[in-house]
């Protein structure tokens, strides 16, 4: 049955605002470790965050999740708390996060690929020929565009990454149509608070006081932003809007991400990335007319 249009409409709105709040989430991870080491940077964004979750958890209570619904909320915890930012914060100590978000263009793939396994969505053919289109693209770019010490494995920390990334979102779209979206992401993050605090502690940093503010800053982005309050409004969209017709969006979050980059970061911004990704963001407008 389709959505009622209104239904998907408000699904591209939410997941708009989403993809707005997550293209800063790779110049902020980037300033954050300047200061910290990746590993403790996971789990602090994830200890601090489960904070707000279990507040807003208290006071708004809804929904728990079924006994037969662990398991993909542990699929959720793996993916989108622990995997992505992981490997994107391993990424960002080897490359740019400019390069770095010619990537997350790719996530609309990944996450189309794993709704059709996760969720049963069957986009249209025409859909993927837009999908691997703009996928090509950043493809030919990371390939013409290598060569520095480190941006090998960087790129590649970053491809597995919008894979892991990909499947956390499918899953948690399809926990979302009974849960919610935003207690999604609240409850994935309670059940791994118990393992990121252990990984916190053991691998808490010396020396507090000589770590940047931007460093601070970056923290407290990922850890509000990029790890809770995004994931309201965007488990939210692709429960109403469907997985591969909202993740198409995320097309978008390279060129968004880009300008953030060049505005706070001051990192140099070349030509050819900016044609790549207003190419990638002309794939998106034919992938939204496909879905």
């Amino acid at each position: 049955m389709m959505r009622p249009m209104k239904n998907r409409d408000h699904g591209l709105t939410l997941g708009l605002i989403g993809v707005i709040i997550f293209s800063g989430s790779l110049p902020a991870t980037r300033a954050a470790v300047a200061g910290f080491e990746p590993v403790f940077l996971t789990a602090a964004r994830a200890v601090l965050a489960t904070l707000g979750a279990a507040i807003a958890l208290a006071v708004f209570p809804g929904v728990r999740p079924k006994r037969s619904e662990l398991a993909s909320l542990f699929v959720v915890a793996a993916s989108v708390v622990v995997g992505y930012p992981l490997l994107s914060g391993i990424a960002m100590t080897e490359i740019s996060s400019a390069r770095g978000l010619l990537f997350t263009g790719l996530l609309p793939l990944s996450t189309a690929g794993w709704a059709m396994v996760r969720g049963g969505e069957r986009p249209q053919p025409a859909f993927w020929l837009f999908a691997v289109a703009g996928s090509g693209l950043l493809a030919i770019y990371a390939l013409t565009n290598g060569g520095a010490e480190g941006v090998l494995a960087g790129d590649s920390l970053m491809l597995v990454a919008i894979v892991v990334c990909g499947l956390g979102y499918a899953e948690g779209a399809v926990l979302s149509r009974r849960l919610g979206g935003w207690q999604v992401i609240c409850w994935a993050l309670v059940i791994s608070a118990p393992l990121m605090l252990g990984v916190a502690v053991l691998t808490w940093p010396s020396g507090w006081p000589g770590f940047d503010s931007s460093a601070w800053l970056g923290l407290a982005y990922i850890t509000m932003f990029s790890m809770l309050i995004g994931f309201f409004f965007w488990y939210r969209a692709l429960a109403i809007g469907g997985s591969a017709r909202v993740g198409q969006l995320q097309l978008l979050q390279p060129l968004i991400g880009i300008g953030f980059a060049a505005a706070l970061l001051q990192e140099r911004v070349a030509w050819s990335l900016i044609a790549t990704a207003v190419g990638v963001l002309c794939c998106v407008a034919g992938a939204r007319r496909a879905a």
